[in-house]
């Protein structure tokens, strides 16, 4: 079983950054392709990034494009999602989720690909 956990999550002033670590215990996150999501209230989870089990590949939202990246360290079976120039149409609880596999590839956006979730991580962007 993989355990994931969202942290970093908090209050940011439009403009600002945060970065947002998925912490992953129980299995190796080498083996997994990685994707956060988010969710407002009333709305759908929606797909934020992605990256592949190898990191060669990543895929984005056009919503966050050239705002948002992913990384991953191997060392710490950690992921993180590095959020720069937020908007308050970020403010979301952010969620990590695990696809066993290659991952990050066509179907990334759908959420019965992802094996394993996090609680999520509340994000708030506001002056």
């Amino acid at each position: 079983q993989l355990q994931l956990v969202e942290s970093g999550g908090g209050l940011a002033q439009p403009g600002g950054s945060l970065r947002l670590s998925c912490a992953a215990s129980g299995l190796s996150m080498d083996h997994f392709g990685i994707g956060w999501f988010r969710q407002t209230p009333g709305k759908e989870r929606e797909g934020v990034i992605c990256i592949s089990s190898n990191s060669d590949d990543t895929n984005n939202a056009d919503s966050v494009k050239g705002r948002f990246t992913i990384s991953r360290d191997t060392a710490k079976n950690t992921v993180y999602l590095h959020m720069n120039s937020l908007k308050p149409e970020d403010t979301a609880i952010y969620y990590c989720a695990a696809d066993l596999g290659r991952g990050c590839g066509r179907r990334w956006l759908y959420l019965d690909e992802y094996d394993y979730w996090g609680q999520g991580t509340q994000v708030t962007v506001s002056s």
